[in-house]
C-alpha cells in the first residue's frame, strides 16, 4: 500500500509560531518532535512521525536563515529572498527579542560583557530555561546596548526605530540598557522580592527626571547617564537635616498634616528624623558610583524595612512622601524646590512601586 502526499507550490515562507517558539526556547529538533508529539497533533493532522520530523527540520532550517536578518531588523523588512507578510515579520521580531522575567532578574544591572556570558551555565541551571535561549536573550541585550548606548535621543525611540519593538517591550529594553549603564546592584537576596516590571518602572522614572535628557534634549547619552550636574547639586538638600530647627519645623509641618489620616501616626512620629535623615542622605551620596548601585538597596533598608517593621501600608506611605515632598515648600529656609522636587517625584514613585504590601 501506498501513501498518497498532496504538495503544493507556493513562495510565501511558512511560520509555524509554535514551532517558533520551540526554537526560541532552545530546543533540538528532536525535543522539539517529541513535545510536539506530547500535543497530539498526529491526531489531529494525520501526519506521520516521519513527515513531523521533516516538517519541524524545514521550520528551524528556516529560522537559522532568518536569524541573521533578525539581529538587524530592518534587513528582514527590506530583503526579497523570504516572502514574509509584514504581521508575520513583526511577530517574529517581537517573539525574537522578547525575554523570559526569570532570566532577566539574573543578569540585570550586570555588566554585558564576555565575564557574565560565561556564568549563564548557572543562570541556565537556576532558572530552568535552555543555555541555547540564555544566550539568545544575552546577546539580545547586547546588541541592543551596543547600538543605543551612544546615540542622542530618546532611548525608548531609538530603540524602536533601530528594533522595530513594540513600545512596551522597547521600553523594557530601554529599562535593561540604563540598568547596564549604571550597573545597579539588584541581585542581592533582599531585593528577591522585586520583580523586573518594579525595575523597569524605577528605571522609567530615573530617565525621564534625573538623566541629561531630562534637562537637555540636544546632549549625547541624554537617556543612558544620570545628570552629574543634578547629582552633585542634591548636596544641597543635606540643609533640610543638618539644620535642626528646620529638621524640626518639617517634622511639626508633616505630623500636623497627618494626624488623624495616617494609621501608624505615633510610629511615623517617632520615626519621621530617621526617615528624613535617611532620604536625603541617600541623595547626597548619589555623585559616587557606588552609592548609584547600592541604590536600590538603601531604598530597602533605609526606607522599606524600617516602615514595614513598623506596619506601614502601602496608602500609609503615600500620604507620607506627599506630605513630606510638599511640605518642604512652606520652608521659608529652605532654597532648593526645584531640586527637591526633581529628586522627591522619583524617589516617591520608586518606593510605591516597591513597597508592596
Amino acid at each position: 500500500m501506498t501513501n498518497d502526499l498532496d504538495i503544493f507550490v507556493g513562495n510565501t515562507t511558512l511560520i509555524d509560531e509554535e514551532v517558533y517558539q520551540l526554537w526560541l526556547d532552545g530546543y533540538s529538533v528532536s525535543d522539539a518532535v517529541g513535545l510536539r508529539l506530547r500535543s497530539g497533533i498526529l491526531e489531529q493532522t494525520g501526519a506521520t512521525v516521519d513527515v513531523l520530523q521533516s516538517d519541524t527540520m524545514d521550520h528551524y532550517r528556516t529560522y537559522h536563515m532568518l536569524e541573521r536578518l533578525l539581529h538587524t531588523p530592518s534587513k528582514l523588512i527590506h530583503q526579497l529572498h523570504f516572502q514574509i507578510p509584514p504581521s508575520r515579520q513583526a511577530m517574529l521580531i517581537e517573539r525574537y527579542y522578547a525575554f523570559d522575567e526569570a532570566f532577566v532578574r539574573e543578569v540585570l544591572g550586570k555588566k554585558l560583557s564576555k565575564g557574565t556570558k560565561k556564568d549563564l551555565d548557572d543562570v541556565s541551571s537556576k532558572t530552568g530555561i535552555t543555555l541555547k535561549s540564555c544566550r539568545r536573550q544575552f546577546d539580545n541585550f547586547k546588541r541592543v546596548f551596543k547600538v543605543v548606548e551612544e546615540m542622542r535621543g530618546s532611548l525608548v525611540e531609538n530603540i524602536q526605530q533601530h528594533f522595530l519593538l513594540s513600545d512596551r517591550l522597547a521600553r523594557d529594553y530601554a529599562a535593561i540598557v540604563f540598568f547596564a549603564n549604571s550597573r545597579f546592584e539588584t541581585g542581592k537576596k533582599k531585593l528577591q522580592f522585586l520583580t523586573f516590571e518594579d525595575f523597569a518602572y524605577c528605571a522609567e522614572q530615573m530617565i525621564q527626571n534625573w538623566t541629561l535628557g531630562a534637562v537637555d534634549s540636544n546632549v549625547d547619552d541624554m537617556d543612558v547617564d544620570l545628570d552629574k550636574e543634578f547629582l552633585q547639586e542634591l548636596k544641597e538638600l543635606k540643609v533640610l537635616i543638618a539644620d535642626k530647627d528646620l529638621l524640626d519645623l518639617h517634622k511639626s509641618l508633616v505630623c500636623t498634616s497627618l494626624r488623624g489620616k495616617i494609621s501608624v501616626y505615633n510610629e511615623m512620629e517617632a520615626n519621621f528624623k530617621n526617615l528624613s535623615r535617611a532620604l536625603v542622605n541617600m541623595a547626597s551620596k548619589l555623585i559616587h558610583t557606588k552609592d548609584v548601585r547600592d541604590f536600590f538597596i538603601d531604598l530597602v533598608e533605609k526606607f522599606i524595612e524600617p516602615c514595614k517593621s513598623d506596619k506601614w501600608t502601602l496608602n500609609d506611605v503615600r500620604l507620607f512622601l506627599t506630605q513630606y515632598t510638599t511640605s518642604a515648600h512652606t520652608l521659608d529656609a529652605f532654597r532648593h524646590q526645584a531640586l527637591w522636587d526633581r529628586y522627591m517625584s522619583t524617589i516617591k514613585s520608586c518606593l510605591l512601586k516597591m513597597y508592596h504590601d
